[in-house]
């Protein structure tokens, strides 16, 4: 039995987080009208910019040792010992589901879960401590909604020559 739960947890600690951003991809290409289909992926940029922005820069505020650092102990998966805050993983998951959810929110909710499971993977592999992950979500509910503030402040941003395509 553990062995099936430290299965679990290593895949969903290293690969989940890619699940997620490929189903929020196919969500924004199934069954979207080109209008629709535009604002998600211009909403998805920004967000995504403003993620990999916020990651880059709490990395250099805060720092936070790895659990397997402090408490001496292999983690489940490999990992260097480097800061711990936030987790990329769980953020850029994260952002993604908070993206659909957008646009979808049941199908946003259930990213969102898995998306919260990378997070708890992560901390059950050894390589994040709670507040790493905590950190994430409030990084990438940040950017989601700094995101939606800039495209309802700058509409512009939504016209697209692809527009055209879609009609």
């Amino acid at each position: 039995m553990i062995i099936i739960m430290n299965t679990l947890v290593i895949l969903s600690a290293k690969y989940l987080y890619i699940v997620i951003i490929l189903a929020a991809i196919g969500l924004t290409f199934y069954k979207t009208k080109m209008e629709k289909r535009i604002e998600m992926i211009v909403t998805a940029i920004f967000a995504a910019i403003i993620v990999l922005a916020l990651i880059w820069l709490s990395r250099h505020l805060i720092y936070s040792a790895r659990p397997f650092v402090v408490g001496h102990f292999t983690p489940l998966i490999p990992h260097v010992a480097d800061n711990g805050f936030p987790s990329d993983h769980t953020a850029i998951s994260m952002g993604a589901a908070l993206v659909i959810y957008l646009f979808n929110k049941y199908a946003g909710i259930i990213l969102a879960v898995l998306a919260l499971w990378v997070g708890i993977a992560r901390v059950l592999a050894g390589v994040h401590h709670p507040i790493d992950i905590f950190g994430s979500i409030i990084i990438a509910l940040i950017a989601i909604m700094a995101a939606k503030l800039i495209l309802k402040r700058c509409p512009k941003l939504l016209s697209c020559p692809m527009k055209k395509l879609g009609k």
